[in-house]
């Protein structure tokens, strides 16, 4: 028994150090951009060539992970990471490094590390299932590690570039990609989910562009999913935004440099293991809905307000903590739901689909945050920005399909949720409540952290700090 839970520690090892390095390269990648060219503008230019290409590495990368195999993707994934991330610093010290270079490499990071995202949260299900544990447990311990390891790099992130420069926090970042890739080459052997599908179809633009469709109709059958996509779609292009430009330009101006932004991300980090760990123990007892709403409106927003009224680290700082105690709560409530309506068989293709939605506004995020700095300062731009990020919360409060979000599908007994239509022919695919022939099929109501829904959690490095990413999104 001891041996058969090896590949779901490692990995949750390769994610804790991943995760880890995440936040090194969140907060050192716009430093680094503004350190060297002194521009907000140019800021936003990186961020936005960050993650354009994992908006469109989401759109299509699904049906590639399937044939590929969801072991070999994320080991793949993380060395061409550790390559392109170690080559930023490594170019600048040798006096090579262009500003065009700069993009390329953070946009060649972007679009390997989706799929490779994507192909570690899609196996936890099965590997919950081979080590003998319940998807709840190992959900948990997934979640926690990644906010544990976000808060303690964050950390170590703000004390490496002041202490020692942007450069090293980045070849540190290149560092646990290369160990992420190791833990999961050594660690995930004998996982039949991990390994490539014999099944698929011969490789054809028919067939790849019908697989393709499969993840898109599921999520478009699905109006309480198409409601989570819309709106953290908007979180995640304005905390883009926030990470990429508004913070370190803010605290670059006001607060003293790259120590307060890694305390202000070590904060946010903690308070989302905080309420990570408190939704886990206490929130069955509520109503989902009421608790998302209510989250919801705390995790974002009012760090915007707070940061345009005050130049000082404290209110801030408390700020943060608070926001990420409400952010923590989100992911658990959004990842359950998509377990309950998303069948094994489709869960590349439908987290692709989803990752794809809730990033779409990142890459004009990132850009319009430097625009807006550079056009009317930085106290309008987070006034503006926040507003959006206020307005799109509002979102559980106005439409009707977040009713949704306390109903048990009847999928869970082999059935479709009311008010909802097959996102597949029949024949196509099994039932929202059955898995494919040979397939684990996911515990209803259990949670597990998806690819980023939002942003209020960060993803891998996309040009900016985001953290406690509903990747598929996460607050």
């Amino acid at each position: 028994m001891r041996n058969r839970r090896i590949p779901l520690a490692a990995t949750l090892a390769a994610n804790a150090v991943s995760t880890a390095g995440t936040s090194l390269t969140l907060i050192g990648v716009p430093w680094f951009v503004l350190e060297t060219t002194g521009s907000a503008g140019r800021a936003g230019v990186v961020a936005f060539c960050a993650t354009l290409p994992i908006v469109v590495a989401a759109l299509i990368g699904g049906p590639v992970i399937d044939r590929i195999g969801r072991r070999r993707t994320a080991i793949a994934s993380d060395a061409v990471c550790a390559t392109a991330i170690a080559a930023i610093p490594l170019l600048h010290l040798a006096g090579a490094l262009d500003f065009w270079m700069l993009c390329a490499l953070m946009a060649l990071n972007g679009f390997a590390h989706t799929p490779g995202n994507t192909a570690r949260y899609v196996l936890i299900p099965d590997l919950a299932e081979h080590a003998g544990t319940t998807l709840p447990r190992a959900a948990g311990l997934f979640d926690a590690v990644s906010r544990g390891a976000r808060m303690v790099g964050a950390a170590l992130a703000g004390v490496l570039i002041a202490f020692a420069g942007a450069e090293t926090a980045l070849l540190l970042d290149a560092a646990t990609f290369g160990l992420s890739a190791l833990l999961i080459a050594a660690g995930v052997r004998g996982v039949r989910a991990a390994e490539p599908r014999a099944a698929e179809a011969p490789v054809s633009l028919r067939a790849y562009g019908s697989q393709l469709r499969e993840g898109y109709a599921h999520v478009l059958a699905h109006r309480l999913l198409l409601a989570v996509v819309v709106m953290v779609m908007f979180m995640n292009g304005v905390d883009q935004g926030w990470n990429a430009v508004l913070l370190p330009v803010h605290v670059d101006a006001e607060l003293g440099g790259a120590t307060a932004i890694g305390l202000l991300t070590a904060l946010f980090g903690a308070g989302g293991l905080v309420g990570a760990l408190a939704y886990g123990a206490v929130g069955h007892r509520f109503s989902r809905r009421a608790v998302f709403t209510v989250c919801v409106l705390l995790c974002g927003a009012p760090r915007f307000l707070v940061a345009a009224v005050t130049g000082t680290t404290l209110p801030l700082a408390v700020t943060m903590l608070v926001g990420g105690m409400a952010g923590g709560v989100l992911n658990p409530i959004l990842t359950t739901v998509i377990y309950e309506r998303v069948p094994d068989r489709l869960r590349s293709r439908v987290s692709g689909t989803l990752t794809a939605g809730c990033e779409f506004a990142m890459p004009l995020g990132g850009l319009a945050a430097g625009l807006l700095v550079e056009g009317a300062g930085v106290t309008r731009a987070l006034l503006a920005m926040g507003g959006v990020y206020f307005l799109a919360t509002l979102s559980p409060l106005v439409f009707p399909s977040w009713r949704a979000l306390d109903d048990v599908p009847r999928a869970e007994k082999g059935e479709e949720a009311e008010g909802e239509r097959p996102s597949v022919p029949p024949g196509a695919a099994p039932g929202p409540g059955r898995a494919a022939e040979g397939e684990a099929t996911a515990v209803p109501g259990a949670t597990a952290v998806p690819p980023q829904l939002s942003s209020a959690a960060p993803s891998r490095p996309t040009g900016g700090p985001s953290a406690n990413r509903p990747r598929p999104p996460a607050c």
